[in-house]
């Protein structure tokens, strides 16, 4: 009866971590950020005074506010993390100094044969004409990971020789804490960490840590910080796998030669990581005190979206940006549905989830001699009776309320239905678990079958194969059905793809229509990387199993297999602006398979598209030499500011000061600036009611200085007309800059469906600069307001676009 009242509370706990953490009803003041903008250039503790100086207005005194402050963010930006009423809140929020006010939200965790799909071997180099060109796997770029910590123990985590010195540009430390001994832990690979809980505790009360459930230190409890960091930049280990010798060989990161520098920020609650906005921030802002070149930040909330400076993710990476620190995040997992995807500002790079070439294969067969494959993480030879999940829930339904008793399935491999109360695998696994069952196979629809390890044996099959071994059970109705199920295998490439994974999650942004998000899609499906051996591998209580090495699923592995191309790009292009190098990987990013089909959208039966995939599948090795990069400067992201509706007066305190930078807004017409303005690797017009142009400029990076491009494919989407003028660009040693022109007219009537289509940019020397084009035709009424009458819908900081005819 124990064990059935613990999976009972694990089954609550993992209904609740659905939802966001509310914050307790009985308390009227909660954790709430104040961002300021730049730090005018003060030092840290001036402007900490200034801190205390403005928040001391809604309290009583200075004692009174210093007790209320949790964090003063002072390097990198300006703002404080305090514990405000709303009434506080308001009169803050109104002061001439503050850009936003907004409370502190609780954000969630998006949950070795990657790189070598991805074209990364491990004795690869690039020979190039320009010579210069030498893949050095991210030799001393420092990447700094806000995620649950690390298990400083861990073979991706040694300490090399090869590696040299701690790069003198570092200015970070390794905090000490429980279990985490800096002089052990800290070394040449693992230069920094820190933890920060003051947000955490202020909303969710002190941290749990008896009999290990949670660690106050930089040391990872919850497994997702560890794995995500190996995948950035983990070291070399030979001859890893999981159980059973699944998915056997080098396990390593993207870029092995750089540094690894870890924020804790995510603490394990309720079965996963909760991360608090205020502590998130806090990370930002000494990463970019520390002198890191590369954030990877793996977590995010679902819509609705805040506005852009209302979230501590699009906050530290907008000031990350502007201090030349390239910004990488998960899109969320909240796939396939349309405009679910998350952390969606233009300087900061979304990464959707999508497969590899490796599958687990499992034979079934049944007693009649038929055989079935299916895919799981079956390590042992199983053979046993077979029921149907009738015999063993009340109504067919694998869940805990159905179960008829707890020894209903003792010792057999019961069938589950995806379709019978839209059950999880995980589910179903605990509620067979639950019965005393010894295994399950799941059935579930051809779009969203997968592979996951959960705790009990699983073997994954469609609803096709499903049905027939429900036909079996039923035909031998006489004689009790059995099965056999082999142990798993590993079968690399022999499978389409990259597909993009069905949880992804997908555009367009519900906040900034306009801009592309996600950016670009990456492995993320099945990662193998590094866990720490006290953390069971499905994080359940209730598994004993201890492992090195797990496989785990989310944008969460996606986001670190970009985070640490970035690496490889930083170290081989440092000069290379953040929204460069974001450029470089939209622009080379591809959309088909490994046979040569159109990349499948997971969770359909169609073809991937723009909001599936962002720009495409990231391609590392043509990112290195893009032959042209999409840049964007300060006066690009002032015109997008103001059309956020931001006033001057906001954006110049945003905006780091240049005299270079004109930072006041324009007034009249022109100030309605759109954000197809913004000179971004791809155009979205989500609201075309008739003829609009847009300009982009490209930079040449390539290794000719003297070159030609031209426009060597121009796809018009659907139901729209492109010309791209000029058709030819022209680059020199003096200019290595070009403008052109695209000039979109609506070809039919339409409202709300959209369109895909592309630009391509080619040389004689095999560079290929593809910018994605997306288009949505809105000329027929809409509950009676004709386009082009001046409706304009509101962008995230409340904001009006402008109307559909005015030109960019």
């Amino acid at each position: 009866m124990a064990a059935l009242l613990l999976l009972l509370g694990v089954f609550s706990v993992l209904f609740a971590a659905i939802y966001p953490v509310q914050s307790t009803p009985a308390s009227h003041s909660h954790v709430h950020i104040v961002y300021l903008g730049h730090n005018n250039g003060l030092s840290p503790s001036l402007t900490a005074q200034f801190h205390l100086r403005l928040l001391s207005r809604v309290f009583s005194g200075p004692d009174e506010a210093r007790q209320a402050i949790l964090y003063n963010y002072s390097y990198g930006f300006s703002g404080f993390a305090a514990v405000l009423n709303s009434t506080q809140a308001d009169t803050l929020s109104e002061t001439e100094e503050v850009i936003s006010v907004f409370r502190s939200r609780m954000l969630q965790l998006h949950t070795t044969r990657s790189w070598d799909f991805m074209g990364i071997s491990l004795h690869l180099q690039m020979q190039q004409s320009s010579s210069r060109v030498h893949l050095k796997y991210g030799a001393d770029v420092i990447v700094g990971i806000l995620d649950t910590g690390v298990w400083p123990e861990s073979e991706s985590f040694r300490d090399d020789p090869h590696l040299g010195p701690v790069p003198s540009s570092w200015r970070g430390t390794c905090v000490g804490g429980q279990q985490f001994d800096p002089a052990t832990a800290c070394n040449r690979k693992l230069i920094g960490a820190r933890y920060y809980l003051a947000g955490f505790e202020s909303d969710l009360g002190p941290l749990n840590t008896s009999g290990g459930a949670e660690y106050r230190s930089p040391r990872d409890r919850v497994g997702h910080g560890t794995h995500t960091a190996s995948t950035a930049v983990g070291s070399v280990s030979p001859n890893s796998s999981y159980f059973g010798g699944l998915g056997r060989g080098a396990v390593r990161g993207g870029a092995p030669g750089a540094r690894l520098a870890v924020y804790k920020v995510c603490w394990f609650k309720d079965m996963t990581g909760r991360c608090s906005d205020a502590d998130i921030l806090a990370a930002f802002d000494d990463a970019l005190h520390d002198g890191v070149h590369v954030i990877s930040a793996s977590l995010g909330s679902p819509p609705p979206l805040s506005p852009l400076f209302e979230t501590s993710t699009e906050v530290g990476s907008f000031h990350a940006m502007q201090l030349g620190v390239s910004t990488v995040f998960s899109a969320g997992n909240d796939g396939p549905d349309a405009a679910m995807v998350q952390n969606v500002s233009p300087w900061a790079l979304t990464v959707a989830a999508s497969t590899i070439d490796r599958r687990f294969p499992t034979v079934i067969t049944l007693g009649n001699n038929a055989s079935f494959v299916g895919e799981s993480f079956v390590v042992e030879d199983m053979k046993m009776p077979l029921v149907e999940s009738s015999s063993v829930f009340t109504d067919g339904t694998c869940t805990f309320d159905q179960l008829v008793n707890r020894t209903a399935a003792s010792g057999k491999m019961v069938l589950c239905f995806s379709t019978m109360g839209m059950v999880s695998s995980e589910g179903a696994a605990l509620a067979v678990y639950a019965g005393g069952g010894s295994g399950v196979i799941f059935a579930d629809t051809i779009t969203r079958k997968s592979t996951q390890d959960n705790f009990l044996p699983t073997v994954h099959v469609d609803l096709r194969q499903g049905t027939q071994i429900l036909d079996y059970i039923h035909v031998r109705s006489r004689q009790p059905a059995s099965v056999h199920v082999s142990p798993s295998r590993t079968v690399v490439g022999r499978t389409p793809a990259p597909a993009v994974a069905y949880f992804s999650s997908r555009g367009p942004s519900s906040i900034s229509p306009n801009i592309l998000k996600p950016d670009v899609t990456a492995p993320g499906v099945n990662i193998l990387a590094a866990w720490p051996p006290k953390s069971p591998p499905t994080v359940l209580p209730l598994d004993k199993r201890s492992t090195h090495w797990n496989f785990d699923t989310g944008t969460s592995m996606s986001c670190p297999h970009v985070s640490g191309i970035v690496a490889l790009l930083k170290s081989i292009h440092p000069a290379w602006s953040p929204t460069a190098v974001k450029s470089a990987l939209m622009t080379t990013a591809y959309m088909l398979d490994n046979t040569g089909d159109a990349m499948q959208a997971g969770g359909t039966l169609k073809a991937a598209d723009a909001f599936d995939a962002g720009a495409g599948h990231v391609d590392p090795l043509r990112a290195l030499d893009p032959g042209l990069v999409y840049d964007a400067d300060a006066r690009d992201h002032v015109r997008f500011l103001c059309g956020l509706g931001y006033t001057s007066a906001q954006v110049r305190r945003m905006v780091l000061p240049s005299p270079s930078i004109n930072a006041t807004c324009p007034s009249g017409p022109s100030a309605e600036t759109e954000a197809d303005d913004l000179n971004y690797p791809a155009i979205v017009l989500a609201d075309l009611g008739g003829t609009r142009t847009v300009k982009r400029t490209l930079t040449n990076v390539g290794p000719r200085r003297d070159v030609v491009y031209w426009a060597s494919a121009v796809v018009s989407p659907q139901g729209a007309r492109v010309e791209v003028w000029p058709r030819e660009l022209a680059f020199c040693a003096g200019r290595d800059w070009a403008e052109f022109y695209v000039t979109v007219t609506p070809g039919k009537m339409s409202r709300g469906r959209f369109d895909f289509g592309e630009i391509v940019w080619s040389d004689a020397f095999r560079h290929r600069v593809r910018t994605p084009l997306v288009v949505s035709v809105a000329n027929l009424p809409d509950n009676g307001v004709g386009a082009g009458s001046g409706a304009r819908s509101m962008d995230g900081h409340g904001a009006a676009d402008p109307p559909s005819q005015a030109a960019a």
